[in-house]
């Protein structure tokens, strides 16, 4: 199953599309000019993967802070918080999959790349029940992993261009999938830009950056001078999760905008010379009042920030669909959600985090506001469902599910199949369907799994002289057919 969003259009105004499962595998890399569209393009992925995958943005500017009045992220302001903190919020926000902004525009830029290398690191060292796929937008990214010193310190430099590597190098397998933009490739440190796959290049001059970028895309050097030429809001996009040849896309529209922005021409003033004069030369007891200025908004307590985010998951998308979900059969979207995935062979050799994320989905597309099982839940409700048993509210599955509370996660899968085969007098299961319920393809690690679980009593095997093989059940007092 694909989760594909619409990016923009292609030249012949065909949608492209962008898989987002794929991106989270492959990461991204955008690279333009200051003016160039990025951070209209970021804005434009964020939106439309805002009900597919947990997203973590690490704002410099202070441009993404919108996203919370139309999607409800959870807004970070850096500069309220020690550095504990952050890296509290940094763990907490693994465990409750909640998307955040991180916001450091009131920072400068030492304590900008200090701030973000203790926020990412805290994403990075998440237990390992916590890897939850997430999107990790990284805007301005040559800031945070720069490719020489500069005026910050080494140490800052060498704290924030580590953090920058994890995330790009080592950040797949604990579900971070980042997504970093650029105004110059030749000022983001090479190992960091490396390691994406996927790559949206906007308009550049340099011709070291185009060198780079055609590089990148697979193309000539004399075809580089298309890049220079790409109007404001227009990438070259190419990569696994996007095109496996370059396409040009204009990039589409978005729901939000940057807060106070004005980009456009406006009038001048009509006033006269010299009334502009006496306005600006007045004397300062004569002056009139300032206009008033609405008050920033009080620091919220990390306390209760770290409240929110354990509790954005729940109140911001049970607010917006609790009507819809009170006519919504959600264990009848369960049965349904892990009968398709199981339908693809596949499925039960994924990695646990990709599995949940999928489900997760499943459920947000039948207009449930959230997934009915957490991933503790989820991990032995398919694991039942491996072992064929997907409403295990039926009373013929009664004694089993009982016969199997007591069983470790990596055995239940494939006890369950077992003693289904053995309640319904069928053949004991072969080596290839045991595999597949305890997800591996290696006979050795089947007959491995076998003499651990007979060990530890939950079955008892029983061989006859043509070798056929049958196992029983102590606790349902049952045996299965010779296989």
């Amino acid at each position: 199953m694909t989760h594909n969003i619409d990016i923009g259009t292609d030249g012949a105004s065909r949608a492209v599309p962008i898989d987002i499962q794929e991106l989270l595998a492959t990461r991204l890399l955008v690279q333009g000019n200051s003016g160039s569209g990025k951070s209209h393009l970021l804005r434009r992925l964020l939106e439309q993967s805002a009900g597919l995958v947990q997203q973590v943005v690490v704002d410099p500017e202070g441009d993404f802070v919108t996203l919370a009045d139309a999607y409800h992220h959870v807004v970070i302001h850096a500069g309220d918080y020690n550095e504990r903190e952050i890296a509290a919020m940094g763990a907490r926000i693994r465990e409750h999959r909640a998307s955040v902004v991180l916001a450091l525009d009131t920072l400068e830029i030492e304590a900008q790349m200090s701030c973000a290398a203790t926020f990412l690191n805290a994403l990075f060292d998440a237990p390992r029940e916590h890897w939850f796929p997430a999107l990790v937008v990284v805007d301005e990214a040559q800031m945070f992993a720069p490719s020489a010193s500069g005026e910050v310190t080494d140490a800052v430099r060498r704290a924030s261009l580590a953090a920058m590597t994890n995330l790009m190098c080592r950040g797949r397998k604990r579900g971070l999938a980042g997504a970093i933009a650029t105004q110059r490739l030749a000022k983001l440190a090479k190992n960091v830009a490396a390691e994406a796959s996927n790559f949206l290049m906007g308009r550049t001059f340099l011709d070291i950056d185009m060198a780079r970028a055609a590089d990148l895309l697979g193309m000539e050097r004399r075809q580089a001078e298309q890049i220079r030429d790409l109007e404001r809001g227009c990438f070259l996009g190419l990569g696994p999760a996007i095109s496996r040849r370059p396409v040009a896309i204009r990039i589409g529209a978005t729901e939000t905008s940057v807060r106070g922005g004005v980009h456009s021409l406006l009038p001048l003033p009509e006033a006269e010379p010299q009334d502009m004069q006496s306005m600006l030369f007045a004397a300062l007891e004569t002056a009139p009042p300032p206009r008033p200025v609405t008050p920033e908004p009080a620091p919220v307590a990390a306390g209760e920030l770290l409240e929110r985010i354990a509790g954005s998951d729940t109140a911001t998308e049970e607010s917006e669909t609790a009507d819809a979900a009170e006519a919504v059969d959600s264990e009848a979207i369960v049965v349904a959600a892990l009968r398709d995935m199981l339908a693809d062979p596949e499925a039960a050799f994924q990695a646990e985090s990709v599995v949940y994320q999928d489900f997760s989905v499943r459920c947000r597309m039948q207009r449930l506001a959230r997934a009915p099982l957490d991933l503790t839940a989820f991990r032995r409700r398919f694991a039942l469902a491996k072992g064929g048993v997907f409403d295990p509210a039926e009373p013929r599955w009664a004694e089993l599910i009982a016969a199997a509370a007591t069983l470790s996660d990596d055995m239940l899968a494939p006890f369950v199949l077992i003693a289904r085969a053995a309640i319904e007098g069928l053949p004991c299961p072969d080596d290839d369907a045991l595999g597949a319920a305890y997800g591996t393809r290696s006979p050795g690690r089947i007959r491995r799994l076998i003499d651990y679980m007979e060990r530890q009593g939950a079955i008892v095997v029983r061989s006859d002289f043509g070798g056929r093989r049958s196992v029983g059940i102590p606790a349902l007092g049952l045996s299965t057919g010779a296989e």
